[in-house]
């Protein structure tokens, strides 16, 4: 889902998207919301969740998303430079001014997400525009040669199809971080925007350096097993060169806590450490960024386990970056997990407003959870209008098919399913809704017999809808010993309404420290 992977660099590519044999999208594919928040909550820290977690930045985004502001979608700038290799500087300008506005609470700013989905296509501006439900766009090109740059910006208002402001800025290198100022500066003055707070500025930081920073993230979200490790060598570079730059740790941080937990590519508990120095550094360095408080959180989550403090950095991250998209969404997995489900689906819609095109196969997972499957079904095949190829959309699709008990349907489904875990798990839940018990079992054994490993909670899911308590149980326990992802989602989980009124079921519950 595409909610999940904002715990990743953004662009990684989708779960249908990685050929399995590049990747081990079994395995990490299975911890649904691992890679939302890879949250276990600890028993001692749910009162104090509770009490924290709804309190001022969780409002004050609220209030913001509730209010009528001015919106604009930041489209990626044409790289006209004559080495085509210098497109990642382009796109880099259009997403750290992007990211500048973001900061204006009184400015409703789509994603990099969506804002970036129609690179390549020959779409006009009113186009993009009605996608993205905006009212303004701004767009431009960079040409670089050597340290010598052009950089050209316009502002659009759509209606209109009039020119709002422009500019053309013919500087040196050193000079990009003031250009990235000046633009932001001249949208807040041509939308007549009044500012609550200070307009925020560009991080400076070393010339190369930078442009090492966003080759680094260019790379990132390209979203292979090459480009992650070409992106890892890249930030290093950069932070050789200048080491009190926040935002490259915190870059670093994702593409090796990514490395791990979406290509295998390191063990997890090192990517754990890594990520959690890389975030700190970047807090010590600027105790005011941020999306370094979002990303300790989900550090904080999946791999220290530690429910208090992630939702205290959740809390901070969401005060400073209001308008972020990825936190709401890990805001949202934070009430889902411990049972808020209407809190968790009121922020996730939130976040569809600052991310148009992208999240609705999550809030179907949210809404299935909610038992609001007509509206379930609905989010679940928008997510299939936007990605026909997606695996876990379909995948959930089927399950919601199910409840529905239209298990005929769920059937045509998940034979579309590519993925050949995620088929099996299905299948085996298919079937049994079906009455076809021996197919049930086929998938259920062959599940078992190539992906145990790495989707016990699917095992346990599948023998507890089969109704097999003992097996579900045993199945729990081994996820839980392997630090499956996917434990967290148990609370809510339907498939598992089959243990509800065994005594096992509470004792587990406590076990993991989930309010029940």
């Amino acid at each position: 889902f595409a909610w999940a992977f904002e715990l990743t660099p953004e662009g990684l590519k989708k779960e249908s998207d990685v050929d399995r044999s590049e990747s081990i999208t079994h395995v990490t594919g299975r911890k649904l919301d691992f890679m939302i928040i890879g949250v276990l909550a600890i028993a001692v820290g749910f009162l104090l969740v509770d009490k924290l977690y709804l309190s001022e930045g969780a409002t004050a985004t609220d209030e913001i998303i509730a209010t009528e502001r001015k919106s604009i979608a930041v489209l990626p700038f044409v790289n006209m430079s004559e080495d085509p290799n210098n497109e990642y500087f382009a796109d880099g300008i259009s997403e750290e001014i992007l990211n500048l506005l973001a900061n204006i609470p009184e400015l409703r700013v789509t994603s990099r997400s969506s804002a970036f989905s129609f690179k390549g296509q020959n779409l006009d501006v009113p186009t993009m525009a009605a996608r993205l439900n905006v009212e303004h766009v701004l767009e431009g090109s960079v040409r670089k040669s050597g340290n010598q740059l052009r950089i050209t910006a316009q502002l659009i208002k759509v209606v209109t199809d009039t020119h709002l402001w422009s500019q053309t800025y013919d500087r040196e290198l050193e000079d990009i971080f003031a250009i990235q100022d000046d633009i932001a500066g001249a949208v807040v003055d041509a939308l007549k925007i009044t500012l609550l707070g200070e307009k925020p500025n560009a991080a400076e930081t070393n010339p190369e350096a930078y442009a090492l920073y966003l080759q680094g993230r260019h790379f990132s979200n390209q979203g292979t097993a090459e480009s992650i490790n070409q992106a890892e060598t890249l930030l290093k570079e950069s932070l050789d060169i200048e080491p009190g730059f926040a935002p490259a740790w915190v870059e670093l941080g994702q593409v090796q806590w990514a490395q791990a937990t979406i290509f295998g590519l390191r063990p997890y508990d090192e990517a754990g450490e890594l990520a959690n120095y890389a975030y700190r550094q970047a807090l010590a360095i600027d105790p005011q960024y941020g999306p370094a408080y979002a990303a300790l959180a989900r550090i904080e989550m999946g791999y220290d386990w530690d429910l208090v403090m992630a939702s205290q950095h959740l809390e901070r991250a969401r005060k400073l970056n209001p308008g972020e998209a990825g936190i709401l969404r890990a805001a949202s997995a934070l009430d889902r997990i411990l049972g808020r489900i209407d809190e968790s689906i009121d922020l996730f819609r939130q976040s569809i407003v600052l991310d148009p095109l992208s999240g609705h196969g999550g809030l179907g997972f949210t809404l299935y959870y909610g038992h609001r499957l007509e509206e379930a079904a609905d989010s679940m095949r928008m997510a299939l209008s936007l990605n026909p190829d997606g695996v876990f959309a379909k995948y959930q699709l089927a399950l919601v098919l199910v409840a529905q008990g239209d298990a005929p349907a769920a059937l045509v489904t998940i034979e579309q399913v590519t993925d050949e875990g995620w088929r099996l798990a299905g299948m085996a839940v298919v079937q049994h809704a079906l009455g076809d018990d021996d197919a049930s079992d086929a998938a259920l054994e062959e599940l078992t017999e190539r992906f145990a490993a790495d989707m016990d909670y699917q095992v346990a899911e599948a023998y507890a809808f089969r109704g097999e308590i003992d097996d579900a149980f045993d199945w729990l326990e081994q996820a839980y010993d392997n630090r499956d992802g996917g434990l967290i989602g148990l609370l809510l989980d339907p498939l598992f309404a089959n243990l509800h009124d065994d005594p096992r079921w509470e004792q587990f519950l406590d076990k993991m420290g989930l309010p029940h």
